[in-house]
């Protein structure tokens, strides 16, 4: 069962604005196993789209916690350090690069979203998906836009999805210099176009992507 962030049906939505706090609390209150997921790399040329999933724990609650994008990487690294070693449970998964070519970069992040609530090893009775769309699954859930500024377990899941999908692209430089990953994440700036252009696509980047595709 799937609920819209207006939904007023289930006892476990509020009426707009959601605080940041609110989850914890909530599931407090519910005494419910909440999770939240959200995904990292819809808008880059290169890379996976990277999910996570994340169970908060009520009893440690972490301060700091917000959009990915809005925090600095040193602190984003320190928040993924605490949430990995404080919540009651989180998975981190992926859809390749293959997958988005094949299905789509929308339902590649949904597919990675549904991997990532799947691998829990303390399964949810409701989870909290950014954004205004769903997986197809069995789960209660509810989409929340800009649920990663507005609920504590989609932040904090989006942390470790931006963390991790920046690591990957670290490691990606490595072995693909040339192209910036490690600065640009993958991300179609002014440096990584330039050199998409004189290097060509690697292995790396998604061929449905239109300044990939206008290469091939």
């Amino acid at each position: 069962m799937v609920f819209s962030f207006q939904a007023t049906a289930s006892r476990v939505l509020r009426t707009y604005p959601m605080p940041l706090e609110y989850s914890l609390v909530e599931h407090r209150l519910d005494n419910q196993i909440i999770a939240g997921t959200d995904e990292a790399g819809r808008g880059p040329l290169a890379g996976d789209v990277v999910a996570a999933a994340v169970i908060l724990d009520p009893d440690q609650p972490i301060d700091g916690l917000n959009d990915s994008k809005k925090l600095s990487e040193r602190k984003r690294e320190a928040l993924f350090e605490q949430i990995i070693q404080t919540s009651k449970a989180f998975s981190i998964a992926r859809a390749s690069v293959k997958e988005i070519d094949q299905l789509n970069i929308l339902q590649a992040s949904l597919l990675a979203m549904k991997r990532a609530v799947k691998q829990l090893r303390m399964q949810p009775d409701f989870v909290y998906v950014d954004g205004n769309q769903c997986p197809h699954w069995s789960y209660q859930s509810a989409t929340v836009v800009k649920g990663d500024s507005r609920l504590q377990c989609v932040a904090a899941a989006s942390i470790l999805a931006k963390v991790s999908r920046d690591r990957d692209m670290v490691k990606m430089a490595q072995n693909f210099p040339g192209y910036g990953f490690a600065k640009h994440k993958g991300y179609p700036t002014r440096e990584h176009l330039l050199a998409l252009g004189r290097l060509g696509p690697c292995q790396h980047h998604r061929k449905s992507f239109k300044p990939v595709a206008d290469l091939l």
